[in-house]
C-alpha cells in the first residue's frame, strides 16, 4: 500500500504510518505533504488499529482512487522549517496514544512555515496541547523505569542460564523509546518485559522485539520477593509519610504487579502508631540522637539523607565551647566553609565578626553552627556557586540541630536568616515580622531572628547602610 492516495475528487490524501512510533516516517511523509503545499484539513493519518481504515475505504472506493503522486513543487519554494524545539517536542508527543497526535503536529508544522516563532507562543492551544501529550510520555517512560518489577523464570535447560521477566501496562507508545534504558541498566540479565503494545526480550547481547502479550504470559512471583518485601518494610518511615504525594507519584494502578504494594495498606494503617513510638524514644530514621558532639560530627560526616550529602564537598560540623550560652544559626556553609571546614571563615563571616564585636558578643564564647551542614552548590565551570537549600533538605537536616540543640543547651539562639530560622521552627518564618523580638523555644530557650550577614553583602549604598544600621540593633537587642 502506498503512503499517499487520492480519496474522492476533493484531492484528500490519506498516509498511513505502520508503526505508531515511527517518528523518522512522520518527519519525512509531513516534510514531503508541506513540500506540495497540501494543508492539513485535506491530510487524513491512521496507525494499525486506529479508528477509521481510511486505506481499506480508499481501495473500496474503485479505480478512481488508485495510487496518486504528490504534486511537485516548484523550483523555488523555500525549504521546510522546523525549529529544534518543534522537533524535540514532536518526537515525544507522537508516542502518545492519542489518534490526533500526528494531526495536531503536522497543522503545528504547517503554521511554523509562515510562523517561525509560533512555538514560543505559551498561550497558543495547539502548542499547548503537543506540551501536554509530550509531558504525558515522559512521565509515563519514567513510571516505566520506576515500576518495572522482573521475576525469575525457572528453566527446564541448565545452559540457558537464568531468565527474568516483567510484565508492565504502558499508557502510550513508549516501549521502543525505552529499550535502551533497560538494555543498559540490566545488560548482564537476560530478560524480557511483556506488555500489551508489544514485547522486548535480551539475551544479553541482541535486542529484540515481540508481539503483544498478556498478563498471564508473565510470571505471577519468585522467592527473591519476599527478601524485597522484608527490605521494603524495614525502610519504610512512617514519619516521612504523606499518602497523597506517594499515590501521585506510584498511582494505584501499578500496585498489582509490584510485590512491596501488598504490604502499603498495613504499613499506612499502622504508621501513626510508629511515628509516635519514635517520638517517644526521641530517635528518627537517623536513630539514636549522639551522646557527644564529637558522635554527632561523626554522623553527620557519613549522612546522606538528602540530595546535598551526595555532593562533592564535607559536613561543617559546628564550632564553639560546648556549653555556651548563645548559639548562633546560619544557613549553610560557603565555599569556604566547605574548604576549611569551619562555619562563618567567608565574607559573610567577617560581616558577622564586625557586628558581634561592635555589639559586645565574643565570638569565642558562642557555638556556630548552620542549619543545612554540607554545601549546597551547582558547578559553573570550574567555580561553584551558592544554592539555597529547599525547605525539605532543610526539614531534613533539622535533626541534626535539634541533637546539637540538646548537648550544648543554650540559654539564647539567634537565627540567621529564614532558613535557620525554619530549622528552629519547623515552619516558613519571615524574618521581617518575626525580627526583634524573643521567640520562647519548647527546650526553655529563646530565640532571636535577624537577616543573615550574606544578606548585608548584596547591597548597595543606603539600603546596605539601613540593612547594616537594623542588624546591629537586632544584636544589641539579643
Amino acid at each position: 500500500m502506498t503512503a499517499f492516495q487520492h480519496i474522492a475528487a476533493g484531492r484528500h490524501y490519506a498516509v498511513h504510518l505502520p508503526e505508531p512510533d515511527d517518528f523518522d516516517l512522520w518527519r519525512e511523509r509531513a516534510r514531503a505533504l508541506v513540500e506540495a503545499d497540501i494543508p492539513p484539513d485535506r491530510v487524513a493519518w491512521s496507525e494499525p488499529g486506529g479508528a477509521g481504515d481510511l486505506f481499506a475505504h480508499a481501495a473500496e472506493s474503485g479505480p478512481a482512487n488508485a495510487a496518486l503522486r504528490l504534486p511537485v513543487p516548484p523550483r523555488d519554494r523555500p525549504p521546510v522549517r522546523a525549529s529544534r524545539r518543534f522537533v524535540e517536542l514532536a518526537r515525544s508527543a507522537l508516542l502518545h496514544s492519542d489518534p490526533g497526535r500526528f494531526a495536531l503536529l503536522y497543522r503545528l508544522l504547517w503554521r511554523l512555515q509562515r510562523s517561525p516563532r509560533m512555538m514560543e507562543d505559551k498561550a497558543d492551544p495547539e502548542v499547548r496541547r503537543a506540551e501536554d501529550l509530550a509531558k504525558a510520555v515522559r512521565r509515563d517512560i519514567h513510571k516505566m523505569r520506576a515500576f518495572v518489577r522482573f521475576r525469575l523464570v525457572e528453566s527446564d535447560e541448565a545452559e540457558a542460564g537464568e531468565h527474568y521477566v516483567a510484565w508492565f501496562e504502558p499508557e502510550h507508545h513508549i516501549l521502543r523509546a525505552n529499550a535502551g534504558f533497560f538494555v543498559r541498566r540490566f545488560a548482564t540479565m537476560r530478560w524480557s518485559i511483556l506488555t500489551p503494545r508489544g514485547c522486548l526480550h535480551w539475551d544479553g547481547e541482541v535486542l529484540e522485539e515481540g508481539p503483544p502479550a498478556q498478563r498471564g504470559d508473565a510470571p505471577a512471583g519468585d522467592p527473591a520477593e519476599d527478601l524485597w518485601r522484608t527490605y521494603y518494610a524495614s525502610i519504610f518511615n512512617p514519619a516521612r509519610l504523606k499518602i497523597g504525594a506517594m499515590v501521585k507519584e506510584m498511582p494505584r494502578k501499578y500496585w498489582k504487579n509490584m510485590p512491596e504494594a501488598a504490604l502499603i495498606p498495613e504499613l499506612i494503617a499502622g504508621a501513626q502508631a510508629r511515628e509516635a513510638a519514635m517520638v517517644a524514644a526521641g530517635g528518627s530514621e537517623f536513630g539514636p540522637r549522639p551522646a557527644t558532639l564529637a558522635a554527632l560530627g561523626g554522623g553527620l560526616h557519613a549522612c546522606r539523607a538528602c540530595p546535598i550529602g551526595a555532593l562533592e564537598n564535607r559536613a561543617v560540623t559546628g564550632e564553639g565551647p560546648h556549653d555556651a550560652t548563645l548559639m548562633i544559626v546560619g544557613e549553610q556553609p560557603g565555599d569556604q566553609e566547605d574548604q576549611v571546614g569551619r562555619p562563618f571563615v567567608g565574607p559573610a563571616g567577617q560581616v558577622l565578626d564586625r557586628h558581634l564585636a561592635q555589639a559586645g558578643i565574643d565570638r569565642g564564647s558562642a557555638y556556630l553552627t548552620n542549619a543545612v551542614k554540607h554545601f549546597k552548590y551547582v558547578m559553573k565551570g570550574k567555580r561553584r556557586l551558592h544554592q539555597s537549600p529547599a525547605a525539605k533538605e532543610i526539614d531534613t537536616c533539622r535533626w541534626w540541630l535539634e541533637s546539637e540543640r540538646a548537648l550544648v543547651r543554650p540559654r539564647m539562639v539567634l537565627a540567621l536568616g529564614a532558613s535557620a530560622a525554619r530549622s528552629l521552627l519547623g515552619r516558613t518564618v519571615s524574618v521581617g515580622r518575626e525580627r526583634g523580638r524573643p521567640i520562647p523555644l519548647e527546650d526553655g530557650s529563646e530565640l532571636w531572628v535577624t537577616v543573615h550577614p550574606s544578606y548585608l553583602l548584596r547591597l548597595e549604598g543606603e539600603a546596605q547602610a539601613e540593612q547594616e544600621r537594623l542588624f546591629a540593633r537586632d544584636l544589641e537587642a539579643a
